[in-house]
């Protein structure tokens, strides 16, 4: 090639690049789309059975028609209704379409459902790349939806990307929003796990609240944004248990009275799809029920994400880049690691996990960006890769061939909370050390006007 070639394919490459940053709406919608639609077409060579909306779809019906949730057995797998009763009020909907449309639908919404979780995620992280948010979402969503947990999500018609948007709305709410707590008790009432949040919302609420009362000796300074986000969520929650109590007593009656305590309706703990620390210790120990071994790291599990969580809150956006995310991704990650059961498919956490890590390495310098880029990597490689499933597996098998993986077959099916763990870790070390400079504003509430201005649309 002649250097004047040269020259002009040095100013077309150029060029394009201007006219992407300029104007970079319609290339990454057009990759996003083109991502999705290869997507569904895989999805539909599969041969998809999108089992679990089909118990959705049966559990609408059954609450439609006054049946008993909780005796019911849907689909060819003869799957239970295992949520609270308000799920089924909420699966009513699907009852009005037959079900090549419901497939069809839930497809497509999940689709644009992964598309608000990565806004979320990134209007929780602020502005962390130089693309407009809404070209960043296409960019992202076009990567994300090849991740394992992803695709299972529409695999089986999962619910997954609703909860954590719910979740993800609620903690990126504009400052003082009256309605702030209402995602994430309407997500708690679904499916009980979110429910965590308000824990750690009361816990930020308490401490800051003690701190602020320490410090000015007024007893008002006990009532906080964090406190009233919590109460508007408890307040959201009850409001579904109220709302199902109302429409199906029994169901209601049987589900907090009796259902609620039997996990093993979920399935078994220690098939490899479950990436829970549950599930891991199953493997670990060759035993179906991990019992109290299971409690007392679970219990131990919450203390360190919990305690991850609300460290990285409190230090605030000054103090440590991106907090509310390093809170928000820390707090469902141990809401997925001390569940009895976490599917793989739950772990779509990994979306804005790896939406952090990757601002995070962005933003670091040149010399530091090599241990963050491993880590994006890491992650992207645990989620991408599908490894969880290279191992023997037989779920309708009475003998689970689980309970018998070498150590390299239970290192691959403990990858989600392998990773889960590490990023607990990371949280906390980071937490810590953001806690231990000095408070840039000054007044001990700073970290709370913060934490509520990084909330800000």
């Amino acid at each position: 090639m002649s250097t004047l070639q040269q020259a002009a394919a040095g100013k077309w490459t150029l060029t394009l690049r201007d006219f992407l940053l300029r104007r970079p709406l319609l290339p990454t919608a057009a990759v996003c789309l083109a991502s999705f639609a290869v997507f569904w077409t895989a999805q539909r060579f599969a041969e998809v059975t999108m089992v679990d909306l089909m118990v959705y779809r049966a559990e609408g019906w059954a609450a439609r028609a006054g049946h008993d949730l909780y005796a019911l057995r849907a689909t060819y797998a003869h799957l239970p209704m295992t949520y609270p009763p308000f799920a089924a009020l909420v699966f009513l909907p699907l009852t009005l379409l037959d079900v090549a449309d419901m497939r069809t639908a839930a497809t497509a919404l999940n689709l644009v459902l992964l598309l608000w979780v990565v806004h979320l995620s990134l209007r929780l992280l602020g502005h962390p790349v130089r693309l407009p948010r809404i070209a960043a979402t296409f960019l992202i969503g076009a990567a994300a939806v090849w991740c394992e947990p992803v695709w299972t999500t529409l695999r089986y018609g999962q619910i997954n990307l609703l909860l954590a948007g719910l979740v993800l709305w609620d903690l990126s709410r504009r400052r003082g929003h009256p309605w702030a707590g209402v995602g994430i008790g309407v997500a708690a009432g679904i499916k009980l796990t979110p429910a965590l949040f308000v824990v750690f919302l009361a816990l930020c609420g308490a401490i800051c609240g003690i701190r602020d009362l320490r410090r000015t000796g007024r007893a008002a300074q006990l009532w906080n944004p964090w406190l009233r986000q919590a109460a508007v969520a408890t307040a959201a929650f009850c409001g579904t248990v109220l709302l199902a109590a109302l429409v199906l007593p029994r169901d209601s009656r049987r589900f907090w009275g009796e259902a609620i305590f039997q996990s093993s309706r979920v399935g078994r703990t220690e098939i490899s799809a479950n990436q829970s620390l549950s599930g891991v210790l199953a493997r670990l120990l060759h035993v179906p029920e991990p019992g109290g071994v299971w409690a007392a790291a679970a219990a131990l599990t919450v203390v360190l994400g919990l305690g991850a969580a609300v460290a990285a809150a409190l230090a605030g956006s000054r103090r440590l880049p991106y907090a509310p995310a390093w809170a928000a991704v820390a707090c469902a990650v141990t809401a997925l690691l001390i569940s009895p059961i976490s599917w793989s498919h739950h772990w779509v956490w990994c979306v804005p996990m790896f939406a952090l890590l990757l601002a995070e390495a962005r933003r670091r310098p040149s010399r530091g960006r090599a241990g963050w880029a491993l880590a994006v990597s890491a992650a992207a490689l645990v989620f991408c890769s599908y490894a969880l499933w290279w191992v023997p597996r037989d779920p309708g098998s009475p003998h689970s061939p689980e309970l018998h993986q070498n150590a390299g077959q239970m290192a691959l099916s403990g990858l989600y909370p392998a990773v889960g763990f590490g990023f607990l870790v990371l949280t906390a070390v980071l937490a810590v050390r953001a806690l231990r400079r000095p408070e840039p504003d000054g007044p001990a509430d700073a970290g709370l006007r913060r934490w509520r201005r990084s909330r800000s649309v």
